[in-house]
């Protein structure tokens, strides 16, 4: 076979060490060293020694971060690899094996590498994605203090619509401070509340254990802590995209995507699209939200789409359920798409196209201009017309069409 690199270095990267070949024109060279700083920077000087130029890797965990830093920081290419592309035969494996057999298909140009973004946009990554996780941590809390409060037949969450409103929180902490008189409860309402202080009354009428009052503190104490962490992560995200103001406000204009959802974006997929994602298919493809291709002797097997980005996908499937009930071009398409198969299919239909949007956008450098809640009818309006006409003939009626002057 034909050699693209002359001298590749293939990596099998552990916990607590790391197997490296490095094959040249005059032969092999295996050497296996710990993943501590120190005998990373032993590594990465004994490729330098050798003079390689490209060294491949599985994306084992987060193992690979390390070295990662120390080759780009060196100017040397690297490619992190998905180890399901690169399997060898079946036989005796071994780390020595697996390094040998990843610096061949590196040797000969057979790799295809994962899209590992610049340092700046990983560290911006990092920062999005435990914002995330807290913010999830923050509404596990919500609900578990709802939880504690079924327990104790407090009824709360039948009156008003959000138990963490200042209201609510107010209630909450006169419970957690040892208040039982559902009167008193009642008088902390504020504003519109004050109008439900009967209801309120009642639902706050039950039987509250000290344990669960200490719950119930110990909740709201936490509640608080990770609202803080996030206002703190909201700071430093903020400033980290302030090169890309741009861009956000692009990616707001597009309904059902916020700020917050616009900087997750940002972060998972970069702010040179092009340059990674030839088209807006690939960067769909990526997402994992397309349908998957299986097909053998002439049959269609399963479609089912690949998971793809765990962390932007749930994201944008978040953002269409939230177009649901919207008048305009995504809402329609999503109660189009649900009416014919399911409210899944659709909120994966309408991130799809929210992706899309997004890839255009950025590339175009253009804000978001809504097509309208009545484009698919009028995509379709002879059809309609046609549809409603056959359906009242078919139940006794005489129809003429004329069109409104």
């Amino acid at each position: 076979m034909e050699v693209i690199v002359e001298r590749a270095c293939g990596m099998v990267i552990h916990k607590d060490n790391i197997t490296a070949c490095i094959l040249t024109s005059k032969g092999k060279e295996i050497r296996t060293f710990s993943t501590k700083t120190a005998s990373l920077l032993q590594l990465i000087d004994w490729i330098k020694q050798l003079e390689c130029t490209h060294v491949a890797m599985e994306s084992t965990g987060v193992f690979w971060k390390p070295i990662v830093n120390l080759l780009e920081a060196e100017y040397i290419e690297f490619l992190v690899m998905n180890a399901q592309h690169m399997k060898a035969l079946p036989g005796r494996k071994t780390d020595v094996k697996d390094s040998e057999w990843i610096a061949k298909l590196l040797r000969h140009g057979l790799l295809k590498a994962s899209f590992i973004p610049d340092r700046n946009q990983r560290e911006l990554r990092e920062l999005v994605r435990y914002r995330r996780s807290i913010i999830e941590e923050r509404a596990r809390q919500h609900n578990r203090i709802q939880k504690v409060l079924e327990g104790a037949n407090i009824k709360l969450g039948s009156v008003v619509s959000d138990i963490m409103r200042f209201s609510s929180r107010d209630m909450l902490r006169a419970i957690a401070e040892g208040e039982d008189d559902p009167a008193k409860l009642a008088s902390l309402s504020r504003r519109s509340m004050k109008r439900k202080k009967e209801e309120l009354e009642l639902a706050l009428q039950g039987y509250v254990n000290p344990h669960q009052r200490l719950m119930i503190k110990t909740i709201l104490n936490h509640i608080d802590f990770l609202s803080e962490q996030i206002a703190i992560l909201d700071q430093e995200v903020a400033l980290r995209v302030t090169p890309f103001h741009d861009y956000v406000e692009r990616l707001d204009s597009i309904p059902g995507i916020a700020t917050r959802m616009a900087e997750q974006i940002l972060a998972e997929i970069g702010s040179d699209i092009e340059k990674q994602f030839p088209s807006a298919s690939h960067l769909c493809s990526w997402a994992g939200l397309v349908p998957g291709h299986n097909e053998s002797a002439g049959k269609r097997k399963s479609a089912k789409a690949k998971n793809g980005n765990k962390y932007l996908k749930p994201a944008l499937v978040e953002a269409a359920h939230s177009v649901a009930a919207s008048k305009n071009y995504l809402g329609a398409m999503y109660r189009r798409t649900a009416a014919r198969k399911s409210k899944k299919r659709a909120a994966i239909n309408v991130a799809h196209a929210m992706l899309r949007i997004t890839f255009y956008l950025l590339t175009r450098k253009e804000m978001y201009v809504d097509l309208g809640e009545d484009y698919f009818d009028k995509q379709k309006q002879q059809s309609i017309v046609k549809y409603a006409v056959r359906r009242l003939e078919n139940l006794g009626y005489s129809v003429s069409i004329s069109e409104v002057s």
